[in-house]
């Protein structure tokens, strides 16, 4: 079902409310925002929609196109080289610990809403863009259109989490998100247009600010 070509059940994916834990990871902005790197709304957008952009496009997008794609042929092995692609390039324990985790929650809902697959068994995906994709696959959402909203669903969730800890105000994290759709669409096209040779994360803060947020004294989140 579609309301002027937006397909609903896209909308159930992308949900705050849907059950997958996503509230409790920052995915390394609480250490950013504790070493001095974030600490306004202009840091906490550039922080959120350049990480979307030179990170999140160049390793978890086009790897969330494969997948979809190998769904669609029912390739279960080029899908699932493609997860374990995106676990083994993770940049710390916290944020494998994080996508597991939400891949787990994700396939535990399919489970519970009828979707018949090995996929969805305990342990089966590695990573939360191929429970996604996995969905979206099941509720016959493109993945052009899926791609759009697993991404948004990045921005809101990183958006979230720099309310609490800028903190921000909630106007000033609606302008981050009403400034996310042109980088969005960007990031897609880039995601699109890259060869498997050219997949791959070099964000080096990240990397760093999600490694040492492990050890962080004082946390508000898991990651």
């Amino acid at each position: 079902m579609t309301a002027t070509g937006l397909p609903l059940q896209l909308l159930r994916l992308v949900s705050p409310s849907l059950p997958v834990g996503a509230f409790s990871y920052s995915r390394g902005l609480e250490w950013a925002v504790q070493a001095g790197w974030v600490k306004d709304e202009a840091g906490a957008r550039d922080w959120i929609l350049g990480t979307l952009e030179q990170s999140y496009a160049a390793l978890d997008a086009p790897l969330f196109l494969r997948m979809m794609q190998a769904l669609q042929r029912d390739d279960t092995e080029a899908f699932g080289a493609c997860d374990a692609w995106l676990a083994a390039s993770r940049e710390s324990r916290e944020i494998q610990l994080e996508d597991r985790r939400m891949a787990e929650g994700l396939c535990r809902l399919l489970k519970d809403l009828g979707l018949s697959s090995p996929w969805v068994e305990p342990g089966k995906l590695s990573s939360y863009p191929a429970a996604f994709a996995l969905a979206a696959s099941h509720w016959k959402v493109a993945p052009e259109a899926a791609l759009l909203g697993l991404m948004w669903t990045v921005v809101e969730g990183q958006a979230a989490a720099a309310v609490r800890l800028v903190p921000l105000g909630q106007t000033a994290a609606q302008r981050i998100l009403v400034a996310s759709p042109d980088v969005i669409t960007r990031s897609a096209a880039k995601a699109r247009a890259l060869e498997d040779d050219e997949i791959g994360n070099v964000s080096h803060r990240l990397a760093m600010a999600s490694a040492w947020h492990e050890t962080q004294y004082s946390r508000l989140f898991q990651s």
